[in-house]
């Protein structure tokens, strides 16, 4: 059985937690900054930690060894 890899993608995206949490960027920053509201802009910062199915979602089919 060969070594499962971590997809290129995920690595980049997410991180696991030392209590197994998945924690990634906030969406919707990427673009159309104008027609958010400032106090949106603020809250959008730094990093969240995803919802528990979606968390094991992630660690089950892109990060097998994270």
């Amino acid at each position: 059985m060969p070594k499962l890899k971590t997809k290129s993608g995920a690595k980049k995206r997410f991180k696991i937690t030392g209590s197994g949490k998945v924690v990634s960027a906030q969406a919707g920053k990427r673009h159309g900054m104008i027609k958010r509201t400032t106090k949106q802009i603020r809250n959008l910062r730094g990093t969240r930690v995803m919802f528990k199915t979606d968390g094991d979602n992630i660690k089950k089919y892109w990060m097998p060894n994270g």
